[in-house]
């Protein structure tokens, strides 16, 4: 079976989601992210209340580290994949897992996003709130509508759609929603507008931190959030990766794509099932496999061998 192997972002973490794995070889994976890193990052996902989790640096840390160590027991059983993608964040473990990024890299470079992004939100307050049941062409005219800074964050799937900017922008830009006929809009509990403009000056700070960082071909394509195109090459990762917390999460466009490559189904590797969720609303005849735990190998290992 060819497979698109997917990883999921900020949103989907909870506690103790590392502590399936805490028993399984893979679990060297958090070790050598602690050793990259120079801190201890166990406490994230077997201990830390929802509290702590709430905060971007360690939301994002438990989530990319959750999802390395389940990619590590997946790694073995995957032998035809097709491309990787990941949502958001879930886009820097797709780098390392599929090798153009290295683990210890990966994991620093996502450290210092997270802390660039929350220091970019502090000083450009923001939020973000998902419009239920809207089209894009809905969120673009409630956005451009508002007087003030509003954009879409997230094309996620038909019918979620998520935009975000200052306080006054996302207030208007909902109202203007429900006018156009908007089912819901729901406020998301994040602690900026990410994937807007507001991220500007996070993006500036990446490109520093990245000047440095090696690339490598994938060994696979890596669909990036951005435009929704396969890429198996390391030239203008650095650049994306920069750019990406400025410029909307285009995932619908991301899933159609991993089905035009060749995918039969989709392994969703981490904690949740949010990507599951939003491959039956674009792409309802593509499976989606999950592995969360080490209880989902099994079942994973006969579907990937079929």
């Amino acid at each position: 079976m060819r497979v698109a192997i997917v990883f999921p972002g900020q949103g989907t973490q909870s506690p103790a989601m590392g502590a399936p794995w805490q028993d399984h070889p893979a679990w060297k994976l958090l070790e050598q992210a602690e050793g990259a890193l120079g801190e201890p990052l166990r406490s994230l996902v077997l201990d830390a209340p929802a509290e702590q989790l709430a905060r971007t640096r360690d939301a994002q840390l438990a989530v990319l580290c959750t999802s390395l160590v389940a990619w590590e027991a997946v790694r073995p059983l995957a032998h035809e994949i097709v491309a990787f993608a990941g949502h958001s964040l879930g886009q820097v473990t797709a780098l390392v897992a599929s090798g153009a990024l290295d683990l210890e890299d990966g994991v620093r470079f996502a450290a210092r996003r997270a802390e660039l992004t929350q220091r970019a939100a502090d000083e450009h307050p923001g939020r973000m709130a998902a419009l239920l049941g809207a089209t894009v062409e809905q969120a673009e005219e409630a956005c451009t509508a508002a007087p003030a800074a509003c954009w879409i964050a997230n094309d996620n799937a038909p019918g979620q759609v998520v935009i975000a900017g200052t306080a006054e922008g996302l207030e208007a830009a909902t109202a203007k929603a429900k006018e156009l006929g908007v089912r819901r809009a729901t406020a998301l509990n994040v602690g900026g507008a990410f994937h807007t403009p507001l991220m500007e000056s996070a993006a500036e700070g990446l490109t520093q931190v990245l000047h440095d960082v090696a690339f490598s071909e994938p060994s696979a394509p890596v669909v990036a959030n951005q435009d929704g195109v396969a890429y198996d090459v390391a030239e203008g990762w650095r650049d994306r990766s920069a750019t990406h917390v400025t410029i909307p999460v285009r995932w619908r466009v991301s899933m159609e794509t991993l089905v035009a490559l060749g995918a039969d189904a989709f392994v969703e590797v981490g904690h949740g099932s949010m990507i599951a969720g939003l491959a039956k609303r674009t792409v309802p005849d593509t499976p989606v496999f999950s592995c969360s735990t080490p209880s989902d190998l099994d079942n994973l290992a006969e579907v990937l061998a079929s």
